[in-house]
């Protein structure tokens, strides 16, 4: 994987197939916790018959979502004034997941292209980094991040810093899968806030000049 720098029109990175499709995955699975299966959507570019348009956006509920990935993805607006919380929910969740979702699909298409040079055209970067930014949220979440010092410790865990220890016993098969998992969870965190970061930069860069 090699980081974005600006090219032209665009801002250009390179993903090899395994990458694009680690990557798209975690793309779908954020989308489809929004509430859209982006394989069920058959028009990959936004245009005059863009499928999303025809989701329908049922009305939000006025509490926080229980999955805690979700309700980090939509934030109440105030955490003092529960009522004022609620109704601002119920006025704005949908098309708050219809944005996000949206800019996950056009992340999404991108990634499907064939292996090496992914093109992100200038216009599209803004949104690029937004659709990133929410699946990080998600991988945080479920790898309990809360602080500088748990993400430092999800860095080390990613790059093999650790102490190998399984943790075996009765269940070790089962415990050993869990920390695998995590490790993999922790790998792709790490590996996609250095992609984030570095189209963010080319960004700047490009403001710049």
């Amino acid at each position: 994987m090699r980081g974005f720098v600006p090219v032209g029109g665009h801002y250009v990175a390179t993903l090899d197939r395994v990458e694009r499709r680690i990557l798209a995955g975690a793309v779908a699975d954020t989308a489809e916790l929004l509430g859209v299966r982006l394989t069920d959507l058959a028009v990959p570019e936004p245009g005059p018959t863009d499928p999303l348009g025809e989701v329908t956006w049922t009305a939000a509920a006025s509490t926080v979502p229980s999955d805690p990935a979700l309700a980090r993805l939509l934030p109440p607006a105030s955490r003092d004034d529960d009522e004022l919380a609620a109704e601002f929910r119920r006025l704005t969740e949908g098309d708050l997941r219809q944005g996000k979702v949206e800019n996950l699909r056009i992340v999404w298409s991108g990634l499907l292209g064939p292996a090496g040079s992914l093109l992100v055209p200038r216009g599209a970067a803004p949104r690029w980094a937004s659709a990133l930014s929410d699946v990080r949220l998600v991988l945080a979440t479920r790898l309990d991040i809360e602080t500088d010092e748990d993400a430092e410790a999800v860095h080390d865990l990613a790059m093999g810093d650790h102490d190998g220890s399984s943790g075996r016993g009765g269940d070790g098969a089962e415990t050993s899968e869990t920390e695998e998992l995590r490790e993999a969870l922790a790998t792709l965190y790490v590996a996609l806030t250095w992609l984030q970061e570095s189209l963010v930069s080319a960004m700047l860069d490009a403001a710049g000049q």
